[in-house]
């Protein structure tokens, strides 16, 4: 293990995110971290060119970060690389402890194509840590305006990167797509500055994200360049060339951007390319105010506008970034504990439920776990039973069957046999009227009565015997359906009261929560499903046994009467 240890850390220096086994806690002062994964691979997103400076929100919330832990103004987070060396720049856009949600901008150095090694640790739960300062200026230096639209109603929305600026006050929706965003009114928003000034033919990319109240408007507009819907349909115009492609649905949230450069306007519809056109000659060059949203109504959030033609794969890891895209972005909890014994190795889907589940669910599936073992026991107990006495049965009535003298049957070696046992419960009865005595009395029709009567006494105490415990086995298959169902009937509310609390719709969000509940339902069926394959069995084996009882009465008490009743 050591050795491989080693060489896994040899190979990975070459990469400052490339996950390493066995790495040390970063500073064992933090008693919890949240470890994210960047899935670049076909079973993520896939992308095929390295990418440097991406900045990305990692969401955290209760399935994924213990917030009690935390600091409560979350200041005691800390965002470190993969090494678990290499402190990260970050911003906390949003910390909200009351609701166990939290948005942190991470600025990536870099983002390897097609691995899902990409990691990404925020550290938390030191009381004395001191809060650590932080900007929103996270930003590659391409990016030339950077607006989260983060801040209190009314407020500016600021640039973060600080080269464009706005006086006019921004009307606030608290729950966007990613934390704060700007709610429109028909009016553009703007915003003045050179730093996004560029010549007609690029290199120049902006996007934003969408969520359309009205289809019709243009959505951002700087000098010649329009970014527009008309009757949902999205439109990007530089001049004379024009790109069209890709609807928008109502009240739902799109990523758009749309990029100048390499002789192209081409147009991105969430994440993937929707329409190109060529540039002409002598375009008029982008320059002047940047508005957003004239005649439009809806939300908007974190728009970007880069001096670069952002690709085709940067689009599309941004577009998946923002909008927590489960493929992409997989995430867990983790203490120093639980870490050492998982650096090793990516945590599977089945530890990811667990380390979500609730303390309601726990108690279901606790409930169900000592259920499972009860209804294991029951039917081991009852096929050892059933199968001892099945071996012994058919031992004792080839004995009975060949013996000349009904009171002289061999039983020797079958305890386990109920046939022998109502056997001897006859032979008592018989000996009480000295049947087989010297000068005994045949026996009358009403001692022949009596004789059955004491044997299929004992015959009933053999069934309950047989049937003792076997009621567990219906209380786990009609009990433990339910109970698991209880389980995640009570996760899943307290997951989206939790979600409507906050305002704050993401998969990230509702995904664990959700998935851990169904957990307690997958218990459930667990228990029932083997205890009803088990009691179906045993019921047919002792079912079998009773009536080979019930036929074994009959031929005892006939051949009594035979042999020993009166004429």
């Amino acid at each position: 293990m050591n050795v491989l240890k080693k060489i896994c850390g040899a190979l990975a220096l070459g990469t400052l995110f490339l996950a390493q086994p066995a790495h040390a806690w970063w500073n064992a002062d933090f008693a919890q971290r949240t470890r994210f994964v960047l899935n670049t691979t076909a079973q993520g997103v896939e992308t095929r060119e390295a990418l440097s400076g991406t900045v990305v929100p990692l969401r955290l919330h209760s399935g994924n970060f213990d917030f009690l832990s935390a600091k409560p103004d979350g200041s005691d987070l800390r965002v470190v690389a993969a090494d678990d060396k290499t402190p990260l720049k970050f911003w906390v856009e949003r910390f909200d402890g009351a609701n166990e949600l939290a948005v942190v901008w991470v600025q990536v150095p870099n983002t390897l194509p097609g691995t899902d090694k990409n990691v990404v640790h925020v550290y938390a739960g030191h009381e004395a840590a001191a809060a650590e300062a932080t900007s929103p200026a996270l930003f590659d230096g391409a990016m030339r305006a950077a607006i989260s639209f983060a801040g209190k109603p009314g407020e500016p929305a600021v640039d973060a990167s600080g080269q464009l600026r706005s006086t006019a006050g921004v009307a606030r929706e608290a729950n966007g797509l990613i934390g704060m965003a700007a709610r429109l009114d028909g009016q553009p928003l703007q915003w003045a500055g050179e730093a996004t000034k560029a010549a007609g033919s690029g290199p120049y990319s902006a996007s934003l994200w969408f969520k359309p109240e009205t289809l019709s408007g243009v959505l951002l507009q700087q000098g010649p360049l329009q970014l527009k819907l008309t009757n949902g349909k999205v439109q990007a115009q530089l001049g004379a060339a024009t790109a069209a492609g890709g609807d928008l649905p109502p009240s739902a949230w799109a990523h758009l951007a749309v990029t100048v450069g390499n002789g192209k306007l081409s147009l991105y519809v969430n994440g993937a390319q929707a329409a190109q056109a060529d540039l002409p000659q002598g375009v008029a060059g982008i320059e002047g105010p940047v508005l957003v949203g004239q005649g439009l109504t809806g939300l908007v959030d974190q728009l970007e506008v880069a001096a670069t033609v952002r690709s085709a794969d940067w689009l599309k890891f941004a577009h998946a970034a923002q909008s927590a895209d489960a493929k992409l972005m997989l995430s867990n909890t983790q203490t120093p504990d639980t870490a050492e014994a998982g650096e090793a190795h990516e945590q599977g889907h089945f530890a990811i439920l667990v380390d979500n589940l609730t303390v309601d669910a726990w108690v279901v599936i606790i409930i169900l776990a000592v259920m499972f073992v009860i209804a294991a026991w029951v039917m081991w107990d009852k096929a050892v039973l059933v199968g001892r006495a099945d071996k012994d049965n058919m031992k004792f009535l080839q004995n009975f069957r060949n013996a000349r003298d009904v009171l002289a049957v061999d039983i020797r070696g079958m305890k386990h046999s109920q046939l022998a046992r109502l056997y001897q419960a006859g032979l008592r009865e018989l000996h009480k009227r000295d049947v087989g005595q010297a000068g005994a009395a045949k026996l009358s029709g009403a001692s022949i009565d009596a004789v059955k009567a004491a044997v299929d006494a004992d015959l009933i105490r053999e069934s309950h015997t047989l049937n003792s415990k076997i009621v567990l086995l219906t209380i786990a298959i009609s009990g433990g359906p339910f109970l698991g169902l209880l389980g995640t009937v009570v996760g899943v509310m307290i997951t989206f009261a939790a979600i409507a609390a906050a305002g704050d719709v993401n998969v990230n969000a509702i995904a664990p929560g959700i998935a851990a509940a169904l957990l307690a339902t997958v218990a459930g069926l667990a228990v029932a499903i083997p205890a009803l394959f088990g009691y179906n069995y045993l019921a047919a084996r002792i079912k079998n046994i009773s009536s080979d009882m019930g036929i074994f009465v009959d031929e005892f008490v006939t051949r009594v009467a035979e042999t020993h009743g009166a004429r």
